[in-house]
């Protein structure tokens, strides 16, 4: 039975992840800051599946201590981690690098880029110990290098995690640990609405970009879920919004109407 450790999955897509992969018959430890949410979470996905397969961990994910109870707790619950997933993410307000608090900056980059490496660094050494093991990274937007006004500071981080999962692929090239991404597209979460939670009228304006090119997460979840499970080689990026996707939503956009938001 595969066992699975995704962080920041009281919510979100990592909660999705978290349901997919149960449905699949894998055991999942989540992860969440407080005990409250993991257990809220634990409880809410044992009413679904057995609850034998379901373990969590709260912790911060900026502390690489908290990361390493993370794996300890899978170990001593399912024996080993097979899978680790690096989702816990934060975004910000659509503002100007300028406009941005200090304070908001640290968050973004504590919690999206240095949680990361620090979530890589338990999980490698772990797997590198029990000789196996597939640490996966989330991408986000600005991974390809793409530039939108109001994003600065989360899409820098994610650039830079673009290449963190290459560098480590690279570095794991010669054990039994593999390094992929994932890039699940635009998913409709809280994560999206409260970068506009101070901007209604900018909320309306995206909301036809979003429509045409976002999906919810229980379309996107189940599908990597698939993928993963069924992945073996290292440096695989699993994409859900592929450029030929893209193409056809914005090519059939005047003739289907979607309301993600309803």
């Amino acid at each position: 039975m595969t066992s699975i450790v995704i962080t920041g999955s009281t919510r979100g897509i990592g909660y999705g992840l978290a349901e997919s992969f149960l449905a699949r018959g894998c055991q999942v430890t989540v992860n969440g800051r407080s005990a409250a949410s993991v257990d809220q979470a634990i409880q809410t996905l044992s009413q679904a599946y057995k609850i034998e397969n379901i373990a969590g961990q709260a912790g911060d994910v900026t502390q690489p201590g908290d990361h390493q109870a993370l794996w300890e707790t899978a170990v001593a619950r399912f024996g080993q981690v097979d899978i680790w997933i690096n989702n816990a993410g934060v975004g910000h307000p659509m503002q100007m690098v300028w406009e941005l608090p200090p304070e908001k900056i640290a968050q973004v980059v504590d919690i999206d880029l240095k949680g990361v490496l620090y979530g890589s660094q338990v999980a490698i050494r772990g797997m590198l110990q029990q000789g196996f093991g597939h640490l996966y990274n989330m991408e986000g937007f600005g991974s390809n290098g793409r530039i939108r006004s109001g994003l600065s500071v989360y899409g820098s981080t994610k650039r830079a995690l673009r290449f963190l999962t290459r560098s480590l692929a690279e570095e794991t090239k010669h054990t039994a640990v593999k390094v992929s991404a994932l890039s699940p597209g635009i998913v409709i979460t809280e994560f999206i609405t409260d970068q506009y939670k101070d901007d209604p009228q900018g909320f309306e304006e995206a909301k036809h970009i979003f429509n045409t090119l976002g999906d919810k997460v229980e379309t996107v979840t189940p599908w990597l879920a698939d993928q993963v499970l069924n992945n073996d080689k290292s440096g695989a990026r699993i994409e859900w919004l592929t450029p030929f996707k893209l193409i056809t939503r914005f090519a059939t956009a005047r003739f289907t109407r979607r309301d993600l938001f309803s």
